[in-house]
């Protein structure tokens, strides 16, 4: 299958189970896809953020 057309399935698929837009789709890096696919297949998620990780997240994206 062609990187189009894997992304045309990725893309419908995006947007018909997850509501995403096309533009949700296109912004989200392969990483948040894959984590959102695994997270619906039930697969085991990774190792929570640790305290570090968790501070930088919050400097950089605050509760405003």
């Amino acid at each position: 299958m062609s990187f189009a057309e894997q992304a045309a399935r990725l893309a419908g698929f995006a947007g018909a189970v997850l509501g995403w837009s096309p533009d949700a789709f296109w912004r989200a890096t392969p990483a948040e896809l894959a984590a959102v696919v695994a997270a619906l297949s039930g697969e085991a998620a990774g190792a929570p953020a640790d305290t570090a990780t968790m501070a930088r997240l919050q400097e950089a994206f605050p509760d405003g």
